[in-house]
């Protein structure tokens, strides 16, 4: 039977636009882009050179700390422009897919008969590896180390979400497949939401979180299962990533396939769309953002993800694409002091608080305020159910000062866990971004 984990502290956002159950395949991209950074903590070296015919599964670049850990095409076409940016970094690597579309063939395994090292070559050559992702500096995990743990949250309750349970409907064979095979590699741990039918996966530890937003986060989940230490390892990894795995095993092809939520206020009829990594978002959205206003679209969900464009490429982790108001038009009479019944508070300053838990809200993209000076207020607190105390550990990382960041946890944090203490934060405080330069400080000092 499950364990389960009941958490008090965090905030469910409730905005408009949930995707339905209703899935599509997406218009097919001419072009498909796989952005390196997308790989944080990966340096790479592109491997391919513009004309290059390649299949779905060839290699684009590589990671030059190492080289054995590949990054793969999701299509099979022509390499039609390697992107470089200042410095000559790489920006992506695009590929015009070809009309009949062939896979390198990786031959399909029984993953009861492999080994731990025979299964982290398979992911290495298929370029799945680059998928998981490390605790500690949440960068992409480093293959010569093992991991003491691999954790998979099965659900995630930022606002706008993809629902794991139509992204998992067809796919149940490929996850169970991939967590066995993770599971010869180190303990996986599962973390599902309350009546899950992922809480009988075998091969795997599953804990019920129970609890607000962010209980979805795997950070929360590592926090109260099995806290990263310093000198520790873990890996962590995304439900439908482990799919992507069983694919692998049990087709003998990298199959890149993602099933998205579309979703916000702003997209006319939110739903869920199969496309492949890289795909052109205007390509996953066609048709189907409103036009009325200006509107922001967005790699990912409203709090962790990335500004985007239609002509940009769906990111290797995204699960979503969501559309809010940019909000840069509006003008509001009496300001501040309106009674605002529309307007989302965490505090009773809206009048809002008098309204239903189930209402939903439509949420532009503005600060709404100017950064200010940061007070112990207990803000964060409030929303931040880990073993942590994430002011102290704000201050640290703006000061500077290494030894007291980690004794304040830095080593079991991602920026997506400051995600909803950002959003309650009356200072303005950008606090992803400065906990992730706080990790990349870290891991500068430790190499």
């Amino acid at each position: 039977m499950a364990n389960v984990i009941k958490l008090k502290k965090g905030l469910n956002i409730n905005l408009k636009g949930k995707a339905t159950a209703k899935v599509s395949a997406a218009n097919a991209s001419k072009v498909y882009g796989l952005v390196p950074d997308a790989f944080w903590g990966m340096k790479p070296k592109v491997v391919v050179k513009e004309g290059d015919e390649v299949k779905a599964g060839d290699a684009l670049f590589v990671n030059k700390l190492h080289p054995e850990m590949k990054f793969v095409s999701p299509v099979a076409g022509k390499v039609l422009l390697v992107e470089r940016g200042e410095r000559r970094k790489v920006l992506s690597v695009q590929v015009e897919a070809a009309a009949q579309q062939q896979y390198v063939d990786f031959g399909k395994k029984q993953v009861n008969s492999l080994n731990a090292e025979q299964v982290k070559a398979a992911l290495l050559e298929s370029g799945l590896f680059g998928y998981f992702i490390q605790r500690p500096y949440a960068i992409v995990a480093n293959p010569d180390e093992t991991p003491k743990a691999i954790f998979i949250s099965a659900f995630s309750d930022m606002p706008l979400a993809a629902d794991i349970d139509v992204v998992m409907k067809g796919n149940e064979a490929d996850f169970q497949t991939g967590i066995s095979a993770l599971a010869k590699i180190a303990k996986v741990h599962l973390g599902v939401k309350p009546g899950s039918s992922l809480a009988s996966t075998k091969d795997a530890q599953v804990t019920v979180f129970d609890g607000k937003c962010p209980a979805g986060n795997v950070g929360v989940q590592i926090n109260h299962i099995d806290p990263v230490n310093k000198g520790e390892v873990v890996w962590t990894l995304g439900a439908e990533e482990v799919i992507f795995i069983g694919r692998l095993f049990n087709k003998g092809v990298v199959d890149l396939t993602r099933t998205v939520a579309v979703a916000g206020s702003e997209i006319k009829e939110p739903q869920y769309k199969q496309v492949l990594v890289g795909a052109k978002i205007g390509d996953i959205v066609a048709g189907n953002v409103k036009t009325e206003q200006k509107v922001r679209l967005i790699d990912g969900n409203p709090l962790t993800g990335m500004k985007t464009s239609e002509n940009d490429f769906l990111l290797a982790h995204s699960t979503e694409v969501t559309a809010i108001p940019e909000g840069d038009e509006v003008n509001e009479l009496f300001g501040w002091i309106a009674p605002r019944l529309k307007n989302f508070s965490v505090s009773r300053s809206y009048f809002s608080w008098l309204q239903p838990k189930s209402k939903e809200y439509v949420l532009d993209a503005r600060v709404k305020g100017g950064h200010r000076h940061m007070i112990f207020s207990g803000e964060y607190e409030s929303v931040f159910p880990m073993d942590i105390y994430p002011e102290q550990l704000v201050k640290a990382i703006i000061a500077g000062d290494i030894d007291r960041m980690e004794a304040l946890g830095i080593y079991e944090v991602a920026p997506e866990d400051f995600a909803v203490a950002e959003f309650v934060d009356s200072s303005k405080v950008e606090l992803q971004r400065i906990v992730r330069e706080g990790l990349d400080m870290l891991r500068k000092e430790n190499e």
